[in-house]
């Protein structure tokens, strides 16, 4: 079973799609597969209860891999989408863009304070893709 999610971002950050994501499962037990078909954003399993946690994994992620108009950023030649989008491909090559999360009597196995992010990595607005696959067991 199979569909493709969309998620509107308002430029970087953290975005909780897990409610979205949750709704569409079936009831059963199997494997959720989902994949962001774009190279400038990531998929994430983070703390969803402090919102802190997600402003903090941006702060880090903007100071690790800065915007291509910053000196340290100079031998960036892929400037061309501006100086947002190289350090988004970066970020979206170390992080995942893929999760698999494994679905019991159609529940999400997420932990506790677990919730399923789209992780934004360009500054302008967006709509992203999110392909899903459910394999029952």
């Amino acid at each position: 079973m199979q569909t493709t999610f969309t998620c509107p971002t308002h430029g970087a950050g953290l975005y909780e799609i897990t409610r979205q994501i949750a709704g569409w499962v079936p009831h059963g037990d199997g494997i959720l597969t989902l994949l962001v078909q774009h190279t400038s954003c990531s998929l994430l399993i983070q703390e969803n209860a402090d919102p802190e946690v997600q402003s903090d994994m941006q702060a880090y992620f903007e100071r690790l891999v800065p915007r291509s108009d910053t000196p340290q950023m100079a031998y960036l030649r892929h400037t061309y989408e501006g100086p947002d989008d190289m350090p988004a491909h970066i970020k979206a090559a170390m992080l995942p863009v893929s999760l698999s999360i494994p679905v019991q009597h159609g529940a999400l196995r997420l932990g506790t304070w677990q919730g399923i992010y789209l992780f934004e990595h360009r500054d302008a607005p967006h709509v992203r893709k999110i392909a899903a696959h459910f394999r029952a067991d």
